[in-house]
């Protein structure tokens, strides 16, 4: 491993500080700065992280030799710009998701990336760093649960930040925003196609513009014949509710975040393993961190020093974009729409 690798954090909000607080004091990492347009928001994460320098244009970090590594945790519909100057300079990129706001910009997005292959471009698919969805996804590949035929995920927000939340919903539905982490997390898990999606959607409260859900339900068909459904919303008057729930036909896995244990939190996470064979009920506690931004970034850098590729591909990314586009156009046109297969979206 290279001795440092010096990173710019770009956008010094909510989700930035949560990448920047797990990785600013790792002895391989040297924050050279921190931009954000609010200038006081870099300066006193300049301050509170240890960066060389703050400012509110990027463009003059991106013309540095010692900047390897750029993070993009801005709002969506600024991800492809500064994703294209970063790369038109030679830097490495983790970038938070969604890629884009509309399927033309995620189209250029990966077109992109493509045509830059000596750039490493990570997509913060965060899920995949978490060791337990790390090992329940271990678990459905040894077989432990069998055929999969239902997955039931669900991730409602209760929301305390109107103001955050609306600017969320201003570039995308939580549908968009989350739902590409979960459909990602579903083709991870099965490594199958998925095949149709439909669903339904509503608003709710007044925090969402006109012609956007902040309520939505997926439902999705596997090449197997199961089955899956995620639900999402962000509002004032839904309840903060997470379901992670695997089921097949050798038994089922349910997770249990740590913040959602009755009892045990010391223990982390739940793993609940349920083996129908033997009608056993089987636990499994650890202590993984939600969003393990080291982990992830680490692996941005294992794919720039082997030269190997970003976990997940782009490929896969891509295709999860393009699956949560096609559930937010099927709940807003009342139908269910077939994919021939999931290569089919590249």
């Amino acid at each position: 491993m290279k001795n440092k690798y010096g990173l710019v954090l770009i956008g010094c909000g909510h989700i930035g500080e949560a990448h920047i607080s797990d990785i600013y004091y790792h002895d391989e990492i040297e924050v050279v700065g921190v931009v954000d347009l609010n200038l006081e928001a870099a300066r006193v994460f300049a301050k509170k992280y240890g960066a060389q320098s703050y400012g509110n244009d990027y463009h003059e970090y991106l013309k540095r030799d010692d900047v390897d590594i750029v993070i993009i945790a801005t709002y969506v519909n600024s991800h492809l710009p500064i994703l294209k100057d970063c790369l038109a300079a030679g830097k490495h990129v983790l970038c938070e998701k969604p890629i884009a706001g509309s399927l033309e910009e995620g189209r250029e997005f990966y077109d992109v990336v493509k045509a830059h292959p000596e750039c490493k471009v990570q997509i913060a698919h965060i899920l995949r760093y978490n060791e337990s969805y790390r090992k329940i996804a271990e678990m459905i590949h040894d077989g432990a649960i069998g055929d999969i035929r239902l997955i039931r995920m669900a991730q409602n927000h209760h929301i305390m930040n109107r103001d955050r939340y609306a600017t969320l919903l201003r570039d995308c539905p939580p549908i968009i925003d989350c739902g590409v982490h979960y459909i990602d997390v579903i083709r991870w898990f099965t490594g199958m196609d998925i095949v149709s999606i439909g669903g339904i959607g509503t608003r709710i409260g007044d925090i969402a513009p006109d012609g956007t859900f902040n309520y939505g339900l997926l439902t999705m068909e596997l090449e197997n014949g199961g089955t899956a459904f995620y639900e999402a919303a962000w509002a004032d008057s839904t309840a903060s509710y997470n379901l992670k729930e695997f089921i097949g036909t050798k038994g089922r896995i349910r997770l249990v975040l740590n913040d959602y244990r009755f009892q045990d939190h010391e223990e982390g996470d739940l793993i609940e393993y349920y083996d129908a064979e033997e009608n056993v009920y089987h636990t499994i506690n650890l202590r993984a961190k939600y969003k393990n931004m080291w982990g992830q970034l680490k692996g941005l850098i294992e794919a720039i020093e082997t030269d190997g590729e970003c976990f997940p591909t782009m490929d896969d990314v891509f295709i999860a974009y393009r699956l949560a586009l096609l559930g937010d156009q099927a709940i807003k046109e009342k139908r269910i729409i077939s994919i021939d297969s999931d290569k089919d979206l590249l």
